[in-house]
Order: structure tokens, then C-alpha cells, then sequence
């Protein structure tokens, strides 16, 4: 449900404009002047704010700049009975969302809303796609032996579901290609993919980082915070490492599997989220429940299918094409001219052990560009690719 605050000095605006909003089941907090509503919009996560422009104590421009100023993402909607086109103008450009002037138009302020809650999962997802693309540029499943070809078949079959999936293989092994592959290739892929390292994320901050906190929770939470499970509402969670997850946040996570229910840290609203979940691990899930370190019925939940990514080892064949993927990417990277491989150096990479995988395979192509001529042969991976082992 979308949280809404409105400022203005008028009761009689802010009674009207909640009636609106509560009957198209927004849930709307209320502010009486600039100050109340620059206080609340920096303690609270909003969806939408609606903000007067003539106000006593702070006008609705001061509240903009404080906002601006305060880091609030959230979309301020500016109204105003006293309005004119330069005083929207200069509204917009100090980086409000929108104009309406007062009487408000019912119409205009549902069509309004809708196009700030769009702006606001746009914004999200950028951040999100800027991230991604960093990691994962011309990323994609790339080979042809039968172990790769079965997961392409299977990732075809399940995309289109919102089936439970559990990744696993070595680190390395593009586990996280697999994740994003399916959300692409699904009904949510024009919503947010979302990634939680679970190992990278102390044990005791993990519970906030997907499920968010509230102000006060604890000494460093200074306001409210979404988690993870509502940034990916309509879209994918990916839960990557999930065997290093803590007990207690393995207990939530179950939960919110089975109902589709978190409650923040620190808080006691249930909100209802929507999303995908698809984890993956490199530990044997089986074991870890065995020796008591990972919940059983968790483990049930998450693997409804379960998808094995083999190792580099396991799959040379694959190797040329990969190694030809990773030169042109690394190539234009570097920006220079695209070099090539000699079927010596091709076949001496297959020769190679990879113990570190597709990650590793791609942090030697780089190397061999930086350290090789155009032409890369059998010698400069020799040389090169494994000096320390």
C-alpha cells in the first residue's frame, strides 16, 4: 500500500484530499504546516508527497529546497489556489514532481499520482539496471555443450512461472547470469531485479537490508529504510549465498515466503510484498541442514526447481566461445582494437585447470589483452594466464 503525505494549512484541503486518497486505498499521514510535513517527510518513507505553496512558518518552496537538501527521493507534488505559470515553473525546476492548482481536479491528481509512482519505480530500476550493467555487461549464457543447453531449455520452461528457483554451483560459475536470464525472460522483467549478497552483509544488518527498518530501531537507523522485499515487490529477488544467511533472518525470510508478509526492524505493520524469489548457493543445502546450520522447510520452499550450473572444468568446449565473448568486451573496455587468438592459445586455455571458473577465465582474457600484442598465442597463456600456480 502507498504512503502519501499531504501539507497544507487548510483542514479542509487536507480532509478533502485524504477522502480521495483513502478511497483509492492509498494510506495518507497529514501535516498542518511546512515545518511538521519537512519533519515527518524526513523520518518516514512516502510515496508521493503533496505539498501547499503558501503556508505560514515555511512556505512550500522552503519545504521543497529542505527536501531537496534532506536527500527525500520521494516525488512532491506542489499545489497551490495562488498559482501561476512562473511559480510552476520555478517549482519544477527546484525538482518538484508536478503543478496542480487548487480547486483540485480529481481527475488530474489520480492521473498525477500515477505517473509519480511511475517515475519512482523508473528511478529504482535504474539504479538497479546502472549496477547491473557494470557487472553484467554483454552478459549472457553463453555456450553450446549439453549442461548448458539444459539449463537454457529449463530456464525457457520456468521464466514464464513465478516458481521458486535455487541456483547452485561454484563461485564463479555465473549463477547470477542464471537468476537475471530468468527475469528477463518473465511476466515481471519490466519490474525491478534485486540482488542481496547474503555473505556479503553482516549477520546482524541482514534482517535490515531485506526487510528494511524503522526509524529508531536501532542507534544508526535515523529514518525509515525499505528492505529488499519491498524495493522488488512486482518483480525479483535474487538471494545470492543464500547458505550463509543467519538463523534468525532464515526464519523471516520463511515467512515471507509463506505469506507474502514482512514486518520492518524495528516495526509491527505488516506489509504485504510481492516478488519473485530466486536464490542461489554454492554450499550443499542438504549438508547444512544435516549439520543444523540451514532450516529444512526453508530449504522446500526455496527449491521448488532446482537448476545446477557446472563448473568451467566440466565444460571446456565452451571455452573458445567464451574466451572470444570476454575479448571483445574487454577489448572495447580497454578501447582498443579487437586482438585474437591463435588455436594454440584457444587450446591452451582448455588445457588450463579453472579453478576460480568463468570469473577467473574472464580476468585472464583481460590480462593476456593488457600484456599480449594483437594476436595472442599459445606462449602469452602460458606466460601469462597462471603465473602463480
Amino acid at each position: 500500500m502507498a504512503r502519501i503525505l499531504i501539507v497544507d494549512d487548510e483542514r479542509a484541503i487536507r480532509r478533502a484530499l485524504r477522502e480521495i486518497l483513502e478511497f483509492e486505498g492509498f494510506e495518507v499521514d497529514e501535516a498542518e504546516h511546512g515545518k511538521e510535513g519537512v519533519e515527518k517527510a524526513t523520518n518516514k518513507l512516502y510515496d508521493v508527497i503533496f505539498c501547499d505553496i503558501k503556508m505560514p512558518q515555511m512556505d512550500g518552496m522552503e519545504v521543497l529546497d529542505a527536501l531537496n537538501k534532506a536527500n527525500v527521493d520521494s516525488p512532491i507534488i506542489m499545489i497551490s489556489g495562488h498559482g501561476n505559470i512562473d511559480t510552476a515553473v520555478q517549482a519544477i525546476k527546484n525538482g518538484a514532481f508536478d503543478f496542480i492548482e487548487k480547486p483540485l481536479d480529481l481527475n488530474r491528481i489520480l492521473v498525477t499520482l500515477r505517473n509519480a509512482k511511475d517515475r519512482t519505480v523508473l528511478v529504482e530500476e535504474t539504479k538497479q539496471l546502472k549496477t547491473t550493467v557494470k557487472r553484467f555487461k554483454g552478459s549472457s549464457i553463453i555456450g553450446e555443450t549439453e549442461g548448458i543447453q539444459r539449463i537454457k531449455e529449463m530456464i525457457e520452461k520456468v521464466a514464464p512461472s513465478d516458481a521458486r528457483v535455487l541456483v547452485t554451483g561454484g563461485n564463479g560459475t555465473g549463477k547470477e547470469l542464471v537468476a537475471r536470464s530468468l527475469h528477463d525472460n518473465s511476466n515481471r522483467s519490466k519490474m525491478p531485479f534485486i540482488e542481496v549478497n547474503c555473505a556479503a552483509i553482516p549477520s546482524e544488518l541482514i534482517e535490515s537490508e531485506l526487510f528494511g527498518h524503522e526509524k529508531g530501531a536501532f542507534t544508526s537507523a535515523v529514518k525509515d529504510k525499505k528492505g529488499k522485499f519491498e524495493l522488488a515487490s512486482g518483480g525479483t529477488l535474487f538471494l545470492d549465498e543464500i547458505g550463509d544467511m543467519s538463523a534468525s533472518a532464515q526464519a523471516k525470510v520463511l515467512r515471507a515466503l509463506q505469506e507474502n508478509v514482512i514486518q520492518r526492524v524495528g516495526g509491527e505493520r505488516d506489509i504485504k510484498v510481492d516478488c519473485r524469489v530466486v536464490a542461489a548457493t554454492n554450499k550443499d543445502l542438504r549438508k547444512e541442514i544435516e549439520e543444523g546450520r540451514f532450516r529444512e522447510d526453508l530449504y522446500h520452499r526455496l527449491a521448488v526447481i532446482l537448476i545446477h550450473v557446472p563448473s568451467l572444468n566440466d565444460r571446456k568446449e565452451d571455452i573458445p566461445l567464451l574466451a572470444e565473448h570476454f575479448l571483445t568486451i574487454v577489448c572495447a573496455d580497454h578501447g582498443v582494437p579487437r586482438k585474437s587468438f591463435t588455436d594454440d592459445a584457444l587450446l591452451a586455455l582448455q588445457q588450463t585447470d579453472w579453478t576460480g571458473n568463468i570469473r577467473e577465465l574472464r580476468n585472464i582474457v583481460e590480462r593476456l589483452v593488457i600484456l599480449s600484442g594483437a594476436i595472442i598465442n599459445g606462449q602469452d597463456v602460458r606466460m601469462f594466464a597462471n603465473p602463480g600456480k
